[in-house]
Order: C-alpha cells, then sequence, then structure tokens
C-alpha cells in the first residue's frame, strides 16, 4: 500500500526539487546569489563515517544546544548508518584571485538505499502539526551555525564535549583554547563524536547560522530512505 502521510508535512515545489538533486552529481542547484551566470554544481557525493543509532530514535539539532535536543518524530531501525555529503562548486572571483567556491549543500544520514517517493517535514515528538510554520520543521543553529544527528538516547553524553569545550574556552581568557574531544573528518568541516558506553555516534555538520530545516525522505510503503539538513550555500534557485 502507498504511503499516505499529513499533506501539511509534504515539501512544496522549490524545496522537492531541491532535496531531489541535491545528491546527483552534475546538477544545478541554482546560480550563485551575486553572479545570475554561474551555476551551482553537485561536484561530489562523499561518505563521510558511518554512525551508529542502537534506539532508532533520532535527535536533529545543534551539538551547542543547551536543553535536552530536538528528537524527531520519525523512527529508524536501529543500527549503523552510513553519512554523506553533497559537495557543489561555483567559480568566482575575488581580489584579483579565483576560488572554486565548494561548500557543503546538504548532509544525509542514508537510512536505505529505497527511492524516495515524498519529502516531508522533519517535525520533532514535541511539535504541534497544527502549527502554520510546520512545513519549515527545523531547528536553531545558534551561532555556531552547526547541526548534529545522533541517537536520542545517547545525546547527552554526545553533545558533552561541545559543552565541555564551550565552558572551558570562556573560563580559559587568553590562554588558548582546549581541544575539543571529537574527530575531525573531511579537513574540518565534520566532527565525530563517539560513546562506548551506549554505542552510538554524533555526527556534527555546518548549517545555515540561525535556522536549519530538516527533511525525511520517505519510501513508497512509508518507510525513512534518508534525513537531509541542507548546508549554507550563497545560491539563488533557478526560475
Amino acid at each position: 500500500m502507498a504511503w499516505v502521510g499529513n499533506a501539511r508535512l509534504k515539501a512544496g515545489p522549490e524545496n522537492a526539487g531541491f532535496l531531489d538533486l541535491v545528491f546527483v552529481p552534475g546538477a544545478h542547484l541554482g546560480v550563485r546569489a551575486d553572479d545570475p551566470l554561474t551555476f551551482v554544481e553537485v561536484v561530489e557525493v562523499e561518505e563521510v563515517t558511518t554512525i551508529r543509532v542502537p534506539s532508532g530514535r533520532l535527535i536533529v539539532d545543534s551539538p551547542w544546544s543547551e536543553d535536552h535536543g530536538r528528537e524527531i518524530a520519525a523512527r529508524i531501525p536501529p543500527g549503523t548508518y552510513r553519512v554523506e555529503v553533497a559537495w557543489t562548486e561555483a567559480p568566482y572571483e575575488f581580489g584579483g584571485e579565483y576560488f572554486d567556491g565548494r561548500e557543503c549543500a546538504a548532509t544525509r544520514l542514508r537510512v536505505s538505499e529505497d527511492p524516495v517517493v515524498v519529502w516531508e517535514a522533519g517535525v520533532g515528538v514535541n511539535d504541534d502539526i497544527g502549527d502554520a510554520d510546520v512545513a519549515a520543521a527545523g531547528f536553531h543553529s545558534d551561532n555556531e551555525a552547526m547541526g548534529g544527528i545522533a541517537d536520542a538516547v545517547a545525546w547527552e553524553a554526545l553533545t558533552a564535549p561541545f559543552h565541555r569545550f564551550r565552558q572551558a574556552t570562556a573560563s580559559c581568557g587568553t590562554t588558548p583554547a582546549p581541544d575539543r574531544d571529537t574527530e575531525d573528518l573531511c579537513g574540518g568541516w565534520f566532527e565525530k563524536s563517539s560513546n562506548e558506553g551506549f554505542k552510538a555516534d554524533l555526527i556534527a555538520f555546518d548549517v545555515a547560522e540561525g535556522w536549519a530545516p530538516v527533511w525525511i525522505g520517505r519510501t513508497q510503503s512509508g518507510t525513512v530512505a534518508s534525513i537531509i539538513v541542507p548546508g549554507q550555500m550563497a545560491t539563488s534557485p533557478l526560475a
């Protein structure tokens, strides 16, 4: 039987178009906001790492958040899942130098290989789906412009390195800030936090500053195939 979800959660045409294309190498996602003649092109889809999700419950939120984290309502089978990044390039010139404009367009938790037939807003367990802004469900990314995906049960333990770093930095004065107890991946674009007590991991990544939407890709039967959080791009959509 085909999946019948809440119509109010369904992504609109512009968002659905972006989500359908962002992990397709060679796709054009729009043009540079400051140069309508330069396309933003998906140049690579890369596996960043895998993360363990033993409970099947997920929090998608800023790892710097001071609350308990925003748990999404969608559930996945407990297991280990690939985290992938879509890289885009949109060349530009500045000060007589040329740059490739490489950016993280989106981060994806790949739950299954099954095709996505519908994109839905990643509502939280505490969200009121009657709210007018439910189609823009997401999280506050704070000044650090960072998001994270991790097992909900292990969230507090997995985000502890970020909070310890913030506390140590605030108290260190002019001395060098301490290293975070996390693993840098992809040249520092991503951070991974692990906890062997929970046998779980967190992946942290760049997002747009202020607000980051969360999207759930569902299969024909309604199971979750992927969870995508867009990155921060200097992009204008194509007409």
